[in-house]
């Protein structure tokens, strides 16, 4: 287990009184790209959010390199070394594609310098003066990981990536998780499309009603295609 990054023990979390994480049990070994695959409702966001510290309550354990972050705010453990890129991107409209890229603190030594990140979106080196809102769902989605690329964290927790891009950048950003699972990085992925997952990730765990139901090798997959779809609906 010491290659474990982070461990994630009887996580409970609630929105005020909704109760939405009902013991949430998985880890994430370092190098990995593990994926959370579910319906809508099954508490994939709120598992993301719950690892960050931004839900409104959590209770249990999530261990990132050792160190227990339960009770740490949300600076403290992005400073660790995680980074969440959310589902809505967050792209400043006020700001242009370089000083939204520019934006978000260095919180460790070892994050990607800016010429590193334009040979993995070099999209972004040709629109760097371009209001940000005013880019392609697929481009916000490629400044939106790049962003949190300059920071240093090395656990990446990606929030549906791929929901509404044309299937051409869809393979442009899974080329890239690649490359990213290359230099280094370790991905937690939720994702919808688990054709898509399956051609990044090295596990899957499926979360039904606010638990880990299932955990599926990748290279098991497609005996298991049966189940996937019971489980997903598909």
């Amino acid at each position: 287990m010491a290659d474990v990054l982070l461990k994630v023990a009887g996580l409970e979390s609630w929105y005020g009184e909704s109760h939405i994480l009902h013991g949430v049990d998985f880890d994430v070994r370092q190098g990995e790209v593990v994926t959370l695959l579910g319906r809508n409702g099954a508490g994939k966001t709120t598992t993301m959010k719950s690892i960050m510290g931004i839900v409104g309550k959590r209770t249990g354990s999530v261990q990132y390199e050792g160190t227990e972050t339960i009770r740490m705010p949300s600076n403290r453990i992005a400073k660790l070394g995680i980074a969440l890129c959310p589902e809505e991107r967050g792209i400043f409209s006020s700001l242009n594609v370089e000083e939204n890229l520019m934006l978000p603190p260095v919180v460790k030594p070892g994050g990607l310098d800016v010429e590193r990140i334009f040979t993995l979106f070099p999209n972004l080196k040709e629109r760097l003066k371009s209001q940000g809102t005013k880019l392609s769902g697929g481009e916000q989605q490629m400044l939106a990981i790049a962003r949190i690329l300059r920071t240093g964290a090395r656990l990446l927790l990606l929030d549906e990536p791929t929901e509404g891009l044309a299937p051409v950048i869809i393979q442009q950003i899974g080329a890239t998780i690649r490359a990213l699972k290359q230099e280094g990085f370790t991905i937690l992925l939720v994702e919808q499309n688990f054709r898509f997952a399956s051609t990044v990730a090295d596990r899957h765990y499926v979360m039904e009603h606010g638990k880990i139901v299932d955990m599926i090798p990748n290279d098991q997959v497609e005996a298991q295609i049966d189940k996937l779809h019971d489980y997903l609906g598909v």
